[in-house]
C-alpha cells in the first residue's frame, strides 16, 4: 500500500473496541481519518409528526458526552476525532473528495432516515470513483452465521429463540486499537465538539431524586460492565431484580452505552461466559443474554419488515381502529398527571433523567394505548425523544408488541396497573420517591387514593382533586 486513505464515518458505534468499520479501514490504508457528524436535521429543531423533538436534551447530552470521550480515546493514542454539524452525506463527500480518499467506511443502518443519508453518500461518493463500504456493529449475532436468511427469520421470539441460541456462535469482539491507529492529515480542521447550547438546548441540573447518573462515552461504559458483573456481582441476582423499579443495580444499565454503540453486546456476552466459566451458571446470566437476543431480533424485525415497524398497522398490518390522537390527553400522560400513581411516577422519572425501567414502560405503554386509547405512534415518538438509551427498532418494536401489532402471539397486552403497581411496588416505595405529595399515604391505599372514603383522606392530610389530581379513568375496571 502507498499513501491509501480511508475515512471511517462514526454513526452508532461510538467506541474503538470491536469496531468493525475502524478495523477494517485500518487493515486496508496507510491514512484513517475518523469523522463523527452532529446531523444538524436531528440535532437542530426538528420535531416529530406530533411535535417532540428528535433528540430531546437528556439524549444530546449523552451523545456529546460520547462524542468527547471518543476523541480522548483517539487523542490518546496520537490521533485525533474530526467533528462538524451538518449533513453527512455532504461534509463526508466533500472531506473524501478534498482528501481523496479511496474509500469510506461505516456500520451500516437500516431504518428509513439513516438509509437515506448513507444511499444519499453512496450516490456521491461513486460520481468521484470513491466507494461506502459497509460494517457490521449492532448486533450479537452476524446475520451470515444465522441458520436462516432475514426473510424467514421467525416472527415470534420464541421460536426465534430456539432456532439460534444453542446453535450458532457469538464472534468474539474484535481488539481495541492499542497504539496510534489514525494519521490524520496536517491540514484538516479539527472542528470543535457542540455544547448543548449550540443546538439551542440548556444543560439539565441533575434532578434531586434521580439515583444513578448515565454518562456517555465508552469508558463509562467499560466502567460499568466491570462493575455490574465483576465488582458487585449484580448479575448474580439480576433475574430476581430486573422488574425493580429503584436503585442502582437492579438491573445492568447497559443500554443506553449499547443504543449508541459506546459498547458493544458481543463484549458484554462475553464478559458474561467469563463470568459463568468462573463462577457458578444461573437464570441470571441466561436472562441477561436473552434480553441482549431481544436486541437483535428486533433489528431483524426491522430488517424483514422493513417500514411497517413505524406504520400505524406494524408488522401484522393491522391497525387498531380504537384508537385516536388526542393532543390534550397525550399531554397529561407526558406531563404524569394522569391520577394514576404508578404511571405518573414513571412517566416523570423519563422527565427528568431520560430513563424509565422495563417494567415501568411496559405499563405506562399498555395505559396509553388500552386504557388511554391513544394511538401508540403518539406514545413511540415521545419515547423517541425522551429516552437515553433510545433505538430505532427496539423503540417501535416493543410498542408494536403492547399495541399487538407487533411480534406477539397474543392479540395485546393489556395490564391491570394497580394489580403492576402493587406486585412490583409493593410498598408505594417508588411511587413516593417520584411522587413526594403522595408520601403521606400508606401502602394500602397509595396505588388507588380515589379508592379511599373522605374521612380516610382527610386523616392523612390528603384532598382529592388538590393533593393529586384525580384518575383520567374509572380505576374500578381493575378490581
Amino acid at each position: 500500500m502507498k499513501n491509501i486513505k480511508s475515512i471511517v464515518w462514526f454513526r452508532q458505534d461510538l467506541r474503538l473496541h470491536d469496531n468493525e468499520a475502524l478495523t477494517d479501514a485500518l487493515a486496508a490504508s496507510d491514512v484513517v481519518i475518523p469523522v463523527y457528524i452532529f446531523d444538524e436535521r436531528k440535532f437542530r429543531g426538528t420535531t416529530s409528526r406530533f411535535g417532540f423533538p428528535k433528540i430531546g436534551v437528556h439524549r444530546a447530552k449523552f451523545i456529546i458526552e460520547s462524542i468527547n470521550n471518543l476523541r480522548l480515546s483517539f487523542q490518546a493514542r496520537g490521533s485525533d476525532l474530526i467533528v462538524r454539524i451538518g449533513r453527512p452525506e455532504q461534509i463526508i463527500a466533500e472531506l473524501a473528495r478534498e482528501q481523496r480518499v479511496q474509500w469510506v467506511f461505516c456500520n451500516r443502518e437500516r431504518t428509513r432516515e439513516e438509509v437515506d443519508v448513507q444511499d444519499a453518500l453512496e450516490q456521491k461518493l461513486w460520481t468521484t470513483g470513491q466507494e461506502l463500504r459497509f460494517s457490521r456493529g449492532k448486533m450479537l449475532y452476524h446475520t451470515a452465521d444465522l441458520p436462516f436468511p432475514i426473510t424467514h427469520t421467525p416472527d415470534i421470539f420464541s421460536q426465534f429463540r430456539k432456532e439460534v441460541e444453542k446453535i450458532v456462535s457469538i464472534r468474539p469482539p474484535l481488539p481495541t486499537p492499542q497504539v496510534q491507529c489514525c494519521n490524520i492529515p496536517a491540514d484538516i480542521d479539527i472542528g470543535e465538539i457542540p455544547t448543548l447550547e449550540t443546538f439551542g438546548l440548556e444543560e439539565p441540573d441533575r434532578h434531586e431524586r434521580q439515583l444513578y447518573e448515565f454518562r456517555g462515552g465508552e469508558t463509562h461504559a467499560l466502567e460499568r460492565l466491570e462493575q455490574f458483573i465483576w465488582e458487585k456481582r449484580a448479575i448474580a441476582h439480576y433475574k430476581q431484580t430486573k422488574d425493580e423499579l429503584l436503585g442502582e443495580d437492579y438491573s445492568s444499565k447497559f443500554s443506553p452505552w449499547l443504543a449508541q454503540g459506546c459498547l458493544s453486546p458481543k463484549l458484554v456476552y462475553h464478559e458474561i461466559k467469563k463470568y459463568e466459566s468462573e463462577n457458578e451458571f444461573g437464570e441470571s446470566t441466561s436472562e441477561m443474554i436473552i434480553e441482549l437476543m431481544w436486541r437483535d431480533f428486533h433489528r431483524l424485525m426491522l430488517k424483514k419488515h422493513g417500514d411497517c415497524i413505524f406504520q400505524k398497522g406494524g408488522i401484522k398490518n393491522k391497525i387498531r381502529m380504537d384508537l385516536v390522537e388526542d393532543g390534550d390527553i397525550l399531554r397529561i400522560w407526558v406531563e404524569g398527571r394522569t391520577g394514576i400513581p404508578f404511571i405518573d411516577a414513571n412517566m416523570k422519572e423519563l422527565s427528568a433523567t431520560g430513563f424509565m425501567s422495563s417494567r415501568g414502560r411496559k405499563n405506562v405503554a399498555s395505559f396509553l394505548i388500552n386504557d388511554l386509547k391513544l394511538s401508540w405512534q403518539m406514545g413511540a415518538e415521545y419515547f423517541e425523544s425522551m429516552l437515553l438509551d433510545y433505538d430505532p427498532c427496539s423503540n417501535y418494536g416493543n410498542w408494536n408488541y403492547i399495541a399487538g401489532i407487533g411480534s406477539d402471539p397474543r392479540v395485546f397486552r393489556n395490564f391491570n396497573i394497580i394489580a403492576q403497581a402493587k406486585k412490583y411496588d409493593p410498598n408505594g416505595t417508588y411511587i413516593q420517591h417520584w411522587i413526594p405529595e403522595l408520601a403521606m399515604l400508606s401502602k394500602d391505599v397509595i396505588h388507588d387514593p380515589e379508592s379511599m372514603d373522605s374521612e380516610l383522606a382527610m386523616s392523612m392530610g390528603y384532598h382529592h382533586g388538590a393533593s393529586y389530581p384525580r384518575p383520567m379513568i374509572d380505576t374500578n375496571k381493575w378490581g
